[in-house]
């Protein structure tokens, strides 16, 4: 039976109780009531466009938004290899719409990329979908514990499959057999490993890999997709979205750019020459600086240094962590070069900026000689480890950070560093540290010797991982260092994400890959929309161990 009002057929008794109907469905909503106080204010302010005024007005009333459809596609990080992208999609005033996505890459070996984010594909098309469907994007502790709880039974089916592959009497490579590197055609002074000395404690064997879970990007793209969208519809960029849900919505007063630590060159194992320790030496611009300069000054500093190396066959190609790729054959050769790159630009090392060593010492351990390859041929102990990072830095004074110095296991030599460089140098661990997921099982840090961590958004970490991380960090005092996955996904959600979770140092990589400008780019506009609103706070207190270094020239082993 058709209920228009105006069809001939309908009778009078009909048309009565329709219109009876419409008065008590209208009057439960409280319409005519909203309706008369939206007219009445439209009358007052006389706007120049009423209807565009009711109809905001008006939607103030509507149903909060929610959760109508997931969806995922295979897209490539900067490096080529397959990566996730999420979507999400909203029933907007009765329309369903797209709101926003986000991307994540993950950091298992190339030829298990593929698999995984098929995998993730799936559980996101017949699984999470469905889950988190009627939902608000503005729950996201809600669809992050739901994202936890579909994800334990993954990760518990993923470690028994790993534990038969253990148990079967199958050959596999001895614990202390070397690990095979890409860079096997360095030269060696010796093929045989040094004796071991007469006392000399034999090394901890290595831990067991934490092992990533197939498809387990599929969780921390869809909880960062799930953020992005709640931003967008509530009209706040994400990194004041963050910081509400950190704050538990009370909004701080002042926010903090991150200080960036920008990749400058790298000379790890995958480099040309012979030194293998340095994977990254990073450039670290003097806190208190605007950002715009601090990458101005390093993108000179970066052209000097090419311009020194050129017709040279020390440089080499651009990393995938967006710096230059130097071959060097000396422990402290980088550091020279970009002493006399500062000389040149009459920047002074340990004033106008700082240095930092990504060590990857993890990738260093020659385990058939029980010894760190620093140069090819040339094998450390961890004590003698110790040792040599102290003269480094006796030498450079600038050097105010080393990551990942040596590996987790080598605990007594962690905290013997940290102890004896105390604050003249900060101790951090990436991955020496342990997943975020572990942290949070165990309630605390348990890394006494390190001054910081670095943490990347990978994986299956959810927003909620993250903001919980942070406060435990916080409230013991350490530094959060957020940082890029080595092959970085195009977006600039993490720079969003180091402001609002109030990271101390933020580690981009460097500036010769597109997506790793594209997130400098978004800490500028933070930065100026920051500086604008009056919102801008400094670094001053919480990093005054920088400006207590020695400058280089005050350094007595310089020669």
């Amino acid at each position: 039976m058709s209920f228009d009002s105006a069809s001939p057929s309908r009778d009078p008794r009909q048309h009565y109780e329709l219109r009876q109907e419409a008065a008590e469905f209208y009057r439960s909503l409280r319409l005519p009531e909203r309706l008369e106080l939206a007219l009445n204010s439209a009358l007052r302010r006389a706007p120049g466009d009423v209807y565009g005024y009711l109809a905001e007005d008006l939607a103030r009333l509507a149903k909060t938004p929610t959760i109508c459809a997931i969806d995922g596609r295979n897209v490539l990080d900067g490096s080529g290899n397959p990566a996730l992208e999420v979507g999400v999609c909203c029933t907007v005033k009765n329309v369903d719409k797209k709101i926003s996505a986000a991307g994540i890459s993950e950091a298992v070996p190339e030829n298990e990329k593929r698999k995984s984010v098929d995998t993730a594909l799936e559980w996101i098309k017949h699984d999470i979908g469905p889950l988190i469907k009627g939902i608000s994007p503005d729950e996201q502790s809600k669809i992050d514990h739901l994202l936890r709880e579909y994800f334990k039974p993954k990760r518990k089916e993923a470690e028994s499959e790993m534990q038969g592959k253990e148990a079967a009497p199958l050959e596999t490579p001895s614990p202390s057999s070397p690990r095979v590197s890409p860079k096997s055609s360095k030269k060696r002074a010796s093929s045989k490993g040094r004796k071991m000395a007469a006392g000399e404690m034999p090394i901890p064997p290595p831990d067991p890999p934490e092992q990533a879970v197939c498809g387990g990007l599929a969780i921390g793209a869809v909880s960062l997709a799930v953020a992005r969208s709640s931003a967008v519809l509530r009209e706040s960029p994400l990194y004041l979205h963050v910081a509400a849900l950190k704050n538990e919505q009370l909004m701080p007063t002042t926010f903090t750019v991150p200080i960036p630590m920008i990749s400058v060159l790298s000379c790890g194992k995958s480099s040309p020459g012979k030194l293998n320790l340095m994977k990254e030496v990073i450039v670290i611009p003097k806190p208190g600086r605007p950002l715009h300069e601090s990458l101005d000054m390093v993108l000179s500093l970066q052209h000097q240094v090419a311009k020194q190396l050129s017709g040279t066959s020390k440089a080499g190609n651009v990393s995938s962590l967006g710096c230059l790729v130097l071959g060097c054959d000396l422990v402290d050769q980088p550091l020279a070069i970009i002493r006399e790159a500062c000389e040149h630009l009459a920047l002074e090392l340990g004033t106008d900026l700082y240095l930092a060593l990504n060590c990857a010492a993890h990738e260093l351990m020659d385990y058939s000689k029980g010894r760190y390859e620093v140069v090819s041929g040339t094998f450390k102990t961890p004590d003698e480890m110790v040792a040599l990072y102290l003269d480094l830095i006796n030498k450079y004074p600038s050097v105010c950070a080393l990551l990942d110095p040596l590996r987790k296991e080598d605990a007594p030599q962690w905290q013997k560093l940290s102890d004896t460089l105390a604050s003249r140098c900060h101790v951090l661990a990436d991955v020496g540290s342990k997943p975020v997921s572990k942290f949070l099982e165990d309630g605390n840090l348990k890394i006494p010797a390190v001054g910081g961590v670095v943490l990347k958004h990978a994986g299956e970490t959810t927003i909620t991982d993250l903001l919980d991380l942070f406060r435990l960090i916080e409230g013991d005092g350490r530094m959060a260092v957020l940082a890029c996955a080595e092959q970085e996904i195009v977006g600039d959600s993490l720079s969003d994400l180091a402001v609002g979770l109030g990271a101390s140092f933020i580690m981009l990589g460097g500036l010769l890959r597109g997506e790793r400008t594209m997130k400098y780019n978004r800490l500028l506009a933070i930065e100026d929309e920051l500086r604008r609103a009056g919102t801008l706070g400094t670094h001053s207190a919480m990093l005054s161990s920088l400006s207590s270094a020695p400058r280089e020239d005050e350094c007595p082993s310089r020669g």
